[in-house]
């Protein structure tokens, strides 16, 4: 079933073709410091990335992705809530249509202007789709992009490569890239128990949401909103607004690490 962001395809009509999506574990979620809880046995988490497991940067019409190679343990994120080691599979990007809102966790009332979302999945399970399945599957890395005067330098690589994926369907060579580059200086972190943000909305996730965000430029966050979400042949529609709102949290527990 064709999904999108708009109104007659956007989060609002997911359920209908994907009836998890109104779920009691869905994501995202706001954050609220009221409703945290400090858990002092949530250990530090450690990335260690291979920068040649990068491959390609493309354009799927809904986000701006970086693949990487996970056919074995080289690029791994553990500790934090996760037990055992999980493999880096892709990342991806939420903005807005400007800078004032594109994040897709809320914290404390503050929506950024982007999100980057790093997913890992869990190699005890035989492959990617059987993890998606499993409550313990995926793990994913969330950090919020903040528009700020001194912009994050690592930042530049990735945008480099928009124009050469400004149309939907469009990929490129993406070789020797260390995500682990994007992070802010802090490893304090929330973390609960979700589900993807996109459909089919699957409830596999443990979230890891940095509390620090990192800073972009306001021309950085612009260069994203220039990507299309139409195919070369089409008409050029901006790529905007790939969020989904907050859901509810009924009763899950969302923990804080500091």
């Amino acid at each position: 079933y064709p999904w999108g962001y708009d109104s007659d395809n956007g989060p609002e009509q997911w359920h209908k073709n994907y009836p998890i999506a109104k779920g009691r574990h869905q994501s995202p979620i706001e954050i609220n410091n009221k409703e945290v809880h400090y858990d002092r046995s949530l250990l530090p988490w450690f990335a260690s990335y291979d920068p040649g497991a990068a491959k390609t940067i493309l354009n799927n019409g809904k986000t701006c992705r970086v693949v990487f190679d996970d056919s074995f343990d080289r690029s791994v994120l553990r500790g934090g809530p996760l037990s055992g080691v999980y493999r880096l599979r892709q990342l991806h990007f939420h903005w807005g249509s400007s800078d004032d809102h594109g994040s897709e966790h809320v914290v404390n009332g503050v929506r950024y202007a982007g999100e980057l979302h790093l997913l890992h999945w869990n190699p005890k399970y035989s492959n990617y789709l059987d993890a998606v399945r499993r409550t313990d599957g995926i793990a994913v890395l969330a950090i919020f992009l903040q528009v700020g005067k001194t912009p994050k330098p690592e930042m530049k690589r990735i945008l480099e490569e928009i124009n050469a994926i400004k149309t939907k369907g469009k990929e490129a060579p993406f070789p020797n890239f260390d995500p682990s580059i994007l992070f802010p200086k802090s490893h304090d972190y929330w973390t609960y128990h979700g589900s993807f943000t996109t459909p089919p909305c699957e409830e596999c996730i443990t979230w890891i949401i940095l509390r620090e965000p990192i800073i972009v430029s306001s021309d950085q966050m612009a260069k994203l909103r220039s990507l299309s979400k139409n195919a070369e042949n089409e008409p050029d529609l901006p790529l905007v607004d790939n969020w989904r709102p907050t859901q509810p949290r009924y009763f899950r527990m969302v923990s804080a690490s500091f």
